[in-house]
């Protein structure tokens, strides 16, 4: 193996927030490198994911949710691209080869073999695995399967999930798209950068334009398909604007995740049934990806796509690990558009 350094650093939680987390929530701490049990793979992290939803951890978790609470000392986790530094034999992994994992959030993890995923060449750029180009493309082939000709609403378009799925709805034949975002700087990027005929804004204060009114007029003839990342006012905004047969595919609760008043852990809304049922709208929450290892299904399509230039991948780049508690704040408090990725 080689030589590793004496100390190696890791995010962990320092305290549970009373309401959304900020920075000094979180503390950068030195621990000796890991050392890797029978079948683990040795992996020096490279990028790491920054996503919105760690709220929802700090906060307790959700029963039957993929992923467990975090408690002080705990150190943080999530999707990460690192390279292999030692392995198993039987693995077929060997030292440089980059691999997919969520223990990201620190420079160094020992990892169960069956828990890494090789990155091979179907994607022009391996960060794109930290991006939500897979929730994207499966939300809308298989959970809201667009058709030719549809209007396709997505709320939270300016995130990692939205700023992928109104492009990728119109690569997939969309007749219209419009996407929701919290400000006017963000909306008219949806339209100039990312393929969206237009943006609804979710407003503050008592002069804001409700956002089922501003979809009314950004889409008149009705919704036929929605990838709903928020909830709350925007997905009852979805069913009152819902063509008859409407498919809708849930995919977040942002509206509840990162509502200062709330745990984190909820997302409240209250919705009108007799429409969901006049309209025979089928709603469907996001039922994960179906291939987790190996090559998935929908990456030759999208990375054929992003070779081309047909599809972007809106992200950023935060260099360094001690600034990925900042990076954490700026995403909950909605300064970024599209992934946010650590860089080591």
């Amino acid at each position: 193996m080689p030589t590793l350094p004496e100390s190696v650093r890791e995010i962990r939680l320092a305290a549970l927030p009373d309401g959304l987390p900020k920075p000094e929530h979180f503390t950068i701490e030195r621990t000796p490198p890991p050392v890797p049990g029978d079948g683990d793979v040795l992996v020096r992290n490279r990028y790491f994911h920054v996503f919105p939803a760690l709220r929802t951890l700090l906060g307790g978790g959700v029963p039957g949710a993929p992923f467990p609470p975090l408690r002080p000392g705990d150190a943080l986790f999530g999707a990460a691209i690192g390279e292999v530094v030692s392995a198993p034999p039987d693995t077929g992994l060997q030292p440089g080869d980059l691999v997919r994992h969520f223990l990201g959030w620190r420079e160094y993890a020992a990892v169960p073999a069956d828990q890494c995923a090789p990155v091979d060449d179907a994607l022009p750029d391996p960060v794109v695995h930290l991006g939500s180009a897979a929730i994207a493309y499966t939300a809308l082939t298989r959970d809201a399967p667009v058709r030719r000709g549809d209007t396709v609403f997505v709320t939270g378009g300016a995130g990692g999930v939205g700023s992928m799925a109104g492009q990728i709805a119109r690569l997939l034949g969309a007749g219209r798209v419009v996407g929701s975002t919290g400000s006017p700087a963000k909306a008219q990027r949806l339209v100039a950068e990312l393929g969206y005929d237009a943006a609804v804004v979710r407003g503050a204060g008592p002069d804001a334009e409700p956002i089922a009114e501003q979809l009314a007029k950004a889409a008149p003839d009705g919704i036929d398909v929605l990838v709903d990342n928020v909830g709350g006012e925007q997905l009852q905004a979805a069913i009152g604007a819902a063509r008859t047969g409407a498919r809708f595919a849930i995919v977040g609760a942002l509206a509840g995740q990162m509502a200062p008043g709330l745990s984190g852990t909820t997302g409240p809304v209250e919705i009108d049934t007799f429409q969901l049922i006049v309209k025979r709208i089928g709603m469907r929450g996001f039922a994960g990806l179906d291939d987790a290892q190996g090559r998935p299904s929908w990456a030759e399509r999208v990375g054929g796509w992003l070779r081309s230039g047909e599809l972007t991948f809106p992200h950023v780049r935060v260099a360094g690990i001690e600034r990925a508690p900042q990076a954490l704040h700026e995403v909950i408090d909605g300064r970024h558009l599209g992934t946010v990725v650590v860089e080591l």
